[in-house]
């Protein structure tokens, strides 16, 4: 594993598949913590429990379920749109267009997608927030992925039927390594994405992804260099 990637290794690459959340726009810009509020107040409200309470019960079913919201749909049976649109009600502005990736990314050969477990919506306007939104082939949310969301198998494997995408041809990019570990089995190249100026021990980067870090080809704490980089 390393931060300096081999041009030579990315050669073959024809698509390139990047998470959202903390993966194409930057940890620290803290954007997903308007979401997170929003969820806990959905299960606060919704539960009828105090926001402390609320907010065990949604980490409990992010852990159990994969995402807030599969659990909710789960055990409670909630309807998925009336939650996307209510924890998507966010102040966008909190990104800062980034040209540089917008450039990085319009430079790599081969086709480009977003795959999220969010909704469309959401990905659409960050990405037309960070002015990158019209280098990308198509946006595959929990939508298309029949509610399922990463990192179950079934979720991959609608993407790459969807889309006809040969593994060994395809790289990933992703904030959270246990996403990875499908996408390595299908050939993918692997790259994990982490805080800017993140620097732990390789232990420390697994804290919460425990027996993941097979599934990891890469670690970058710098998505435009990365990019930039495997075409040079």
């Amino acid at each position: 594993m390393t931060n300096q990637p081999d041009p030579t290794r990315f050669a073959h690459v024809t698509d390139w598949v990047f998470d959202l959340d903390n993966t194409l726009y930057p940890h620290h810009s803290n954007l997903f913590s308007q979401i997170d509020v929003k969820m806990t107040a959905y299960v606060s409200e919704l539960l009828h429990l105090p926001r402390e309470e609320a907010r065990k019960v949604q980490k409990e079913l992010y852990r159990e379920y994969g995402t807030t919201l599969k659990g909710l749909m789960e055990r409670y049976h909630v309807e998925p749109d009336d939650f996307l649109q209510k924890v998507h009600d966010i102040d966008y502005n909190w990104l800062q267009p980034d040209p540089a990736l917008g450039h990085a990314i319009r430079a790599l050969p081969g086709r480009k997608f977003i795959f999220t477990n969010g909704n469309r919506s959401h990905a659409e306007r960050a990405a037309r927030q960070l002015g990158i939104l019209d280098h990308f082939e198509d946006i595959f949310d929990i939508v298309a992925a029949g509610m399922t969301p990463k990192p179950a198998a079934e979720s991959y494997d609608l993407f790459v039927a969807l889309h006809t995408i040969a593994g060994a041809n395809a790289v990933m990019f992703e904030d959270l390594a246990r996403n990875l570990r499908v996408p390595k089995r299908l050939g993918m190249t692997t790259v994990l994405i982490v805080p800017k100026n993140f620097e732990p021990t390789f232990s420390e980067i697994w804290e919460q992804d425990l027996g993941e870090e097979d599934d990891v080809d890469y670690v970058t704490d710098d998505l435009t260099a990365f990019l930039t980089s495997v075409v040079a």
